[in-house]
């Protein structure tokens, strides 16, 4: 059962972006990606107050993704990458980035925080940060 309201554009979109932001770390990366998307969409807290869709979840401005402004998140979804949005839109989590509402690529270890944000671990060149249940009890 889906834990967000998506339709075939949206899984499109969601595909698109992990694929976009985390191809290079497989499967496991994509889908953490694919976590911290749908999370943002729940969480209705902090940066992500009113965020109740795909596209402004994916085009957030601030504090979206840097991957919409490539080129290479505006090629055709792969159904591959379609099977992976659908595991995440029906609610599949993957720690570290189960909770996790950020994550960057930093050029040496993760931080112990990020913007007064937790970090809940690394995954291959991804750090994950998590707000407390307290600030935004939907990602938990």
């Amino acid at each position: 059962m889906a834990v967000i309201r998506a339709n075939s554009r949206d899984v499109d979109m969601l595909a698109r972006l992990m694929r976009a932001e985390a191809e290079g770390e497989g499967v496991l990366g994509m889908l953490m990606v694919g976590n911290v998307g749908v999370n943002r969409i729940l969480a209705n807290c902090l940066d992500f107050r009113g965020i109740r869709t795909m596209s402004q979840m994916v085009f957030q401005s601030p504090g979206g993704f840097e991957a919409v402004q490539k080129p290479y998140f505006y090629q055709r979804a792969r159904d591959k990458e379609r099977r992976l949005a659908r595991r995440n839109i029906n609610g599949e989590r993957q720690h570290p980035a189960s909770n996790a509402l950020w994550f960057f690529r930093p050029a040496g270890n993760c931080p112990p925080q990020w913007y007064n944000q937790r970090n809940a671990g690394r995954f291959k060149a991804h750090c994950f940060f998590v707000p407390t249940p307290q600030d935004c009890p939907r990602v938990y």
